[in-house]
Formats: structure tokens, sequence, C-alpha cells
């Protein structure tokens, strides 16, 4: 059975699934392209959280790709100017809570954004500098705990107010605009 792949820019304001029981009206996957049936997001973004996501219709493919053997590469913008020491923290592991428990993080790679990244404007304005400065980081764990990325930039100080995944693997979201869809054979991912 050929399997169907394809690469989405989830913009904000969307839920990383199909079908959404619950009352409220929620922007589901299945509004951005005519996905077929079967296909699975590999992994999570929240409603708040944007960028690369990954689906398929083969779910040994979402094994291989949601285990701790692949990197998932996340640009943040932060409330303030984050600095080399909470880089330094973030990298070693920080503590976060998980399901009612205290987590700390697998070390990781982390490193500071010098330039703002052209993700161009987000649904819902962030906020303007009337409320301070921001900054940008670069965090890439394989790892993936409930809003875990969030929580490690609020444990060192600097709360997240946009989170973008830009890489999984060797995938990378380069200028895929918020919204688009493209199908790939495969996905390329190294191991």
């Amino acid at each position: 059975m050929a399997h169907s792949h394809f690469i989405i820019h989830k913009p904000y304001g969307y839920l990383s699934q199909f079908i959404y029981e619950l009352k409220r009206k929620k922007k589901l996957l299945g509004e951005l392209h005519d996905f077929p049936k079967g296909t699975m997001a590999i992994g999570r973004l929240d409603e708040d959280s944007e960028g690369l996501l990954l689906l398929t219709t083969d779910g040994m493919m979402s094994e291989i790709i949601r285990s701790k053997k692949v990197d998932k590469e996340y640009y943040v913008q932060v409330d303030g100017i984050i600095h080399q020491q909470a880089i330094e923290q973030l990298q070693k592991g920080v503590e976060i809570g998980f399901n009612g428990t205290k987590y700390i993080t697998k070390q990781c790679k982390a490193f500071l954004i010098n330039e703002i990244p052209a993700f161009g404007t987000r649904g819902k304005k962030i906020r303007d500098e009337r409320h301070g400065p921001t900054s940008w980081a670069s965090i890439t764990v394989n790892e993936g705990k409930f809003r875990q990325v969030r929580k490690m930039t609020a444990a060192v100080g600097f709360p997240t107010l946009r989170l973008v995944r830009v890489r999984i693997g060797n995938v990378h979201l380069n200028d895929l605009q918020a919204g688009a869809v493209l199908e790939v054979e495969a996905f390329q991912i190294e191991i």
C-alpha cells in the first residue's frame, strides 16, 4: 500500500488534529488541505504554536519520527532579553512540572538568535514594544513532554511569547508559508 506524506506549516490557532468533539468550534488541520483518509499528525504543536508539522498515513513512519532519536528544533520569542546564562541552563536541563510531578529535562542544544526570524506576522498579535523588549532563541530537543519548550523558557525566567518549530530531523520549515501544505514522496529522516 502506498502511503501519503505531507510537510505543512501549521498556522497559529489550529489544533494538530482532524477531529474535535467538544462543543467549542476549533480550527483543524483538515481545513488546510484535502488530506487522504487515515492521515495523522506526527507529534503535535499546541494551538498557540506554529511551524513545521509532518503528516502521514504511515503509522510506522510516525513512530520513527516521534522517537527520541530525532531532534526537533524550535525558535522561541521570549519575554525580555534572554542572556547566555539562561541559555546555558536550558542546555544542561531545567526542572519543569509534568503530570503533577517535577521533571528535569534532558540536555539540549540552545543558542541566542540575534536577527528576528522572517516568519511574518502571527494570526494573533503578540504585543508591542510598550510592554518591554523581546528576544529570540533556538532550542533543540529530542523529547516531547506536554508544552515542554514553553515550560523550559519559563523555568529560566523568560516566558515564551511565540513558538515556531523550524526543523524535525533534517526536514526544515524553510520558507514554507503559514497554512501551506507540501506533499512529498517520503520523509528523508536521518537517525
